[in-house]
Formats: C-alpha cells, sequence, structure tokens
C-alpha cells in the first residue's frame, strides 16, 4: 500500500471575481523510500497541493478529491483532532523560506520540544535529551547552546536546519520538502539537500521534493510529476523524463535550461496564456 494516495484533488479559492481553481484534478501516489519530486514553474500549484495534504490552507479555500488517503486513512474526512494527531508526526514538511516560518518570539529549543511535547508526551528532561541529538543530527554546531538561541540570532542555513529537525522530531513515515533549498546561497543547497537525502536513507522515509530547480530533480528524485497552471502535465521516472519528455510543457521547461541552451540566448517557456496540454491521458 502507498503511503499517500490521492485522487482528483482540486483546490480552489474564493475571490472577488468569483472561485479561482489554483490545482485542478491531481493524482499522486508515493510509497516507502521513495522520492517523489513536483516540478513547475512559480504558481503551478506545487505548493497548493501539498498545504491540502497538511490541512494548513485558509478557510478561503475549497478542497476535494475523490480519494486522499494516508496509509489507507482518509485525512480528507478525519475530524480536525485526528488530523493533528497524524500531521507533524507521521506526516511533516519543511517549509520554504524557514527564517519566515520558524516564530521569532521562541527560542528553537521550544520550537523543536513542542512538537516532542504535542505528539510524543516526552517529559521535560526527555524532549531537551531529544532535542540535543535531533540539531547534532542535522549537523548544527554546540547543539546545547543552540537551544537557547532564536531564529534571528543563526544563519538562514542553520534555521534550515532546524526546520529538518523540527520535521524529523517524530520520525515521520512521509516528509514533504517544499522548495527546501530556495534561500540558500549554492554552497549551503548542497549540504542541505545531501542532508535530506541521508536522513531519507538512514529513515526509510517517503519523500515528496517540490522544487522549480531540475538539476535538484535529476540529483534526487525517483519519480518526477510535472505540473503547470494547476494540471499535471507529465509523470515518468527521473531518467525518462529527461531523455524522452512526452509533454511540450516538459519539452520546454527542460530546453530553457542553461546547460541545454545551443545558441546566444536561452529559449523561454510560452508565454502564461499560451497553451498545454498534458501528455496522453494523464491524472
Amino acid at each position: 500500500m502507498p503511503l499517500l494516495t490521492i485522487e482528483n484533488l482540486v483546490v480552489e479559492f474564493a475571490t472577488a471575481t468569483g472561485p479561482f481553481r489554483a490545482v485542478d484534478g491531481i493524482s499522486l501516489t508515493v510509497d516507502e523510500r521513495e522520492v517523489l519530486a513536483i516540478v513547475g514553474e512559480s504558481g503551478s500549484g506545487k505548493s497548493v497541493s501539498m498545504l491540502a495534504v497538511m490541512g494548513l490552507l485558509p478557510w478561503t479555500a475549497k478542497v476535494t478529491a475523490d480519494r486522499m488517503e494516508f496509509e489507507g486513512l482518509d485525512i480528507l474526512n478525519m475530524s480536525e483532532a485526528d488530523r493533528r494527531k497524524l500531521i507533524g508526526k507521521d506526516v511533516a514538511m519543511i517549509f520554504q523560506e524557514p527564517m519566515s516560518s520558524l516564530n521569532p518570539c521562541f527560542t528553537v529549543g521550544f520550537q523543536i520540544e513542542e512538537v516532542l511535547r504535542f505528539h510524543l508526551g516526552l517529559d521535560r528532561k526527555a524532549r531537551r535529551r531529544r532535542a540535543v541529538e535531533l540539531l547534532r543530527d542535522v549537523g548544527i554546531p554546540d547543539p546545547e547552546q543552540r537551544l537557547s538561541s532564536f531564529p534571528h540570532q543563526m544563519s538562514g542555513g542553520q534555521c534550515q536546519r532546524v526546520m529538518i529537525a523540527m520535521a524529523l522530531a517524530c520520525n515521520p513515515k512521509l516528509l514533504i520538502a517544499d522548495e527546501p533549498t530556495t534561500a540558500l546561497d549554492v554552497t549551503i543547497q548542497k549540504q542541505i539537500l545531501d542532508l535530506l537525502m541521508s536522513l531519507q536513507t538512514e529513515h526509510g522515509m517517503g519523500l515528496i521534493m517540490i522544487t522549480h530547480n531540475m538539476g535538484v530533480v535529476a540529483e534526487t528524485a525517483d519519480r518526477v510529476i510535472v505540473q503547470y497552471k494547476g494540471r499535471k502535465m507529465e509523470e515518468a521516472d527521473v531518467l525518462s523524463l529527461f531523455e524522452n519528455p512526452k509533454s511540450n510543457y516538459t519539452k520546454a521547461l527542460l530546453s530553457a535550461l542553461p546547460e541545454r541552451a545551443t545558441g546566444d540566448r536561452l529559449p523561454t517557456i510560452a508565454s502564461f496564456m499560451d497553451g498545454f496540454e498534458p501528455a496522453g491521458d494523464v491524472r
């Protein structure tokens, strides 16, 4: 049984001019130990799809699906209390922009320990011991002292490591990483990716990597889903996608990579208003 199964996910937001469909019929599965990359331009619905899974969309969002299950549990229709027990423990997410995702009013130690208190019920000494272990595992130097640091006292790379530590605190079965390297410089990006893949292998998690970076896709993914304007354009294993893309949008996306440029200027993806259709019967 797959860890996560989604069939025909639709997300609409209420606007002054009527409903706006941000996600339009996305379906996907993720297995244990599998790395699934979801790739596409900004605004293609990648993050919204996963925030729907986490139950973190605002009240203006209407979420429907034929099926949304985690290990057979109906997470779309389960009670809020049951979802709160599941999310953060068995399903965890690393959010974009770690400097703004961490609460600036609390120390990183408090924020990690809060996860352990809520989901595992550990006492104070056990929470602190586990928090130190987690910071050490993600490569934070002097973890005992860093527990007392506030987010603004740490670098962007360190804050991203803290976010990873929080996500891994309860040994989740599925980890969703939303653009985990976007705000970091190239050297730190490589370190964070290596750390994520090492921890994914060590813990045997399923991993969903949301990105617009095709280099990250090539380096990390087993399977790839390409999204455009809320729709799935193509799904393939990573080698097939790069060597033999099926949809015109995927071909345009790959042709815009600098390493594939053949002239003086990079080719551009057709304008947002131009139509792209999925490859075959992709859902």
